[in-house]
């Protein structure tokens, strides 16, 4: 099952500190995650002065509870850069469908 994240940076004068700090750990997870088939894609948000302020992910688990429990270690999540996330179900189109491994 495929879900779209959507994680909201912090707007406090830190929280581009604290993105750059869970920044090699955050995309070393997600590097492990293209590898198990559970990271389809992903991209930062950048404001208008083309700062990151967020990330969108596509993610792909067996359940809502599997990508809770991914959530708990994600050093996004744990490095208090997302304050916010928005989580939706998803399918990805047909036209897609190579990006899924398995």
């Amino acid at each position: 099952m495929q879900f779209i994240l959507i994680g909201y940076d912090g707007k406090d004068d830190k929280a581009l500190e604290r993105r750059m700090a869970a920044r090699t750990d955050h995309l070393t997870l997600g590097d492990q995650m293209i590898e198990r088939g559970e990271l389809v894609m992903a991209t930062v948000l950048l404001n208008e002065d083309d700062q990151m302020m967020g990330s969108v992910m596509l993610v792909n688990f067996p359940s809502r509870e599997d990508l809770d429990k991914w959530l708990e270690t994600e050093p996004y999540i744990t490095g208090d850069v997302w304050q916010k996330t928005k989580i939706f179900p998803a399918k990805l189109g047909p036209s897609f469908a190579h990006l899924l491994q398995g």
